[in-house]
């Protein structure tokens, strides 16, 4: 099939050959179809698959054979409202908008937090027909007066999923009672979980399902392998990795903020140049870092979860798991960026004992065995063993089999508050001896996208979670690290922040004890593996 077949307008045909695409994608060549024919849509696939053109490029078709609307202001109406849980990715969807639409006559612009308001309120009063944004920003425009959305004909939720984890429920049925009831709805997501499907029946109306890989499958082309590697050695292996194979470009994972900022401290004290990527950093900083990412002059861009989504790079060759994710959907999110579009990539996991449980549940998530190669000099000192992970307000165990005793967890919870406490004076003194701005942790215009107490749905069992709160409220992790203040940000209207890690989320979950992955049970043999099994 080609894009001339899918009976699209001629202008959007040309700027669609101009990218370079001759072919659809198999979920563009279901979905824009019926997007064209009106229908309601809950579309998923792996990340990279051409999703942002599946919903856009019918959008833009639509809009440019109707007349346009006229908001309250006299300006433009919003006729296409799209929804994400991130800047990065509100960025890039609207770039889009903007990219197959170039020879339309047809507006769009992007709103989100972490940037001035006046500007966004200037432009959306003059009108835009396509408004990309995050629900933070969206509803403090409305709750200002400076939005009208009684126009709008077409939703779309892109990343529900992760909508979902982040706690953006509310913020999305605030958004629905705020457009008209007769309208198209669109749900697309990289993972389509069965939470994804439970909102869908009270959201779309008749929805036609498009799966176009299973939530469990990795893409074909991407090489995976497991590094086992002593708790103390993951940053020098990283720098050995990068430097014995003198990668110009490689996306490394981290759980948490801090996490990201040490190791790109790391690596460029070692001479490899470096980017942190994640919520605490300005909006100014973040483009900053993903253009030199982009530009080759940062060879590696270390970046949590949430603070990735958005980020569009073609031919992206390598991701490095620095640390194992919990959650088995974000490790395919994770490597989905690279092998994106038929290209070969690459994507190395760092493992040591405290993330062999996580390890184990990714195989069987993902149904396959990765290779293990042992990196002579780099791997777990003798006598070394797991020990539970410490972060936010939590205590998670990690490694194989069953997790220790109650005061064992405790004792690592405390410990990890120490070290965390530790690091805010060392922090403190830091800037005192700079003439710091007094410890913030974040910029200064922060949105209503700080988290709030109410902590996100459950995970349906996600992860290996195996939570102590103890006595005491730890904070950063003994070993990852957390929220730089011991306490989550919050704002003033308490709304969550898109910018969250999954772990980070964590911490206002209370303590309990969490079951196997996806149904895995408690896990208590951690898979075939005996505990030696990663090269110790």
């Amino acid at each position: 099939m080609t894009f001339d077949e899918l009976k699209l307008a001629p202008a959007i045909l040309k700027a669609v050959r101009e990218q370079g695409y001759e072919n659809p994608t198999p979920i563009q060549a279901q979905a824009i179809p019926s997007v064209l024919e009106g229908r309601d849509l809950l579309g998923g696939a792996q990340t990279g698959t051409g999703k942002t053109a599946a919903f856009m490029l019918p959008i833009l078709h639509k809009l440019s054979m109707a007349r346009s609307a006229q908001s309250k202001f006299g300006g433009t109406g919003v006729r296409a409202l799209v929804l994400t849980p991130t800047r990065e990715l509100a960025a890039q969807v609207e770039e889009s908008a903007r990219e197959y639409g170039k020879y339309l006559q047809l507006s769009s612009t992007v709103v989100f937090g972490g940037v001035g308001m006046n500007p966004q309120i200037d432009k959306l009063r003059r009108g835009v027909d396509i408004l990309v944004a995050t629900p933070g920003r969206l509803l403090d425009l409305l709750q200002q007066g400076a939005l009208d959305l009684g126009q709008v004909q077409i939703l779309v939720l892109d990343e529900a999923d992760r909508m979902l984890d982040m706690g953006f429920i509310h913020d999305v049925k605030k958004v629905l009672a705020a457009v008209p009831k007769e309208k198209q709805s669109l749900l697309f997501s990289a993972t389509f979980s069965d939470e994804i499907r439970d909102l869908a029946q009270g959201l779309l109306r008749d929805p036609l399902h498009i799966q176009v890989t299973p939530r469990n499958t990795t893409v074909q082309r991407i090489t995976q392998v497991i590094h086992p590697v002593g708790r103390g050695k993951k940053k020098a292996l990283l720098a050995h990795i990068i430097q014995e194979h003198n990668w110009s470009q490689v996306l490394v994972f981290t759980r948490t903020k801090f996490g990201a900022n040490n190791v790109a401290e790391f690596l460029t004290k070692n001479g490899i140049s470096a980017m942190a990527l994640h919520g605490n950093k300005s909006q100014t900083a973040r483009t900053q870092a993903l253009a030199g990412f982009k530009s080759g002059d940062i060879r590696a861009l270390v970046a949590t979860d949430i603070a990735a989504r958005g980020i569009d790079i073609d031919d992206l060759p390598h991701v490095v798991n620095y640390e194992i994710p919990n959650v088995c959907e974000d490790y395919v999110h994770r490597i989905g960026r690279t092998g994106r579009a038929g290209a070969d990539g690459a994507a190395v996991n760092l493992v040591c004992l405290d993330e062999e449980g996580f390890m184990a549940d990714i195989e069987r998530f993902t149904k396959q065995k990765i290779d293990v190669k042992v990196m002579e000099g780099f791997g777990p000192e003798p006598g070394e063993k797991a020990e539970p992970l410490a972060m936010g307000r939590q205590t998670i165990w990690g490694g194989l089999g069953k997790p220790p005793s109650r005061e064992v967890m405790q004792a690592a919870a405390k410990a990890a508050r120490a070290e965390m406490m530790q690091r805010i004076r060392d922090n403190k003194a830091a800037q005192g001896d700079r003439g710091g701005n007094g410890g913030r942790g974040g910029p200064r215009n922060a949105p209503r996208n700080a988290p709030s107490n109410q902590g996100p749905r459950s995970q349906g069992g996600r992860g290996r979670q195996s939570a102590y709160s103890g006595d005491a409220q730890p904070a950063a992790g003994a070993h990852l690290g957390g929220f730089a203040g011991g306490q989550p940000p919050r704002g003033g209207q308490g709304q969550p922040d898109p910018m969250r890690t999954s772990v980070d989320m964590m911490a206002q979950r209370s303590g309990r004890r969490g079951g196997g992955g996806f149904g895995g049970g408690n896990r208590n043999g951690g898979g075939n593996r005996s505990r030696g099994s990663y090269g110790r």
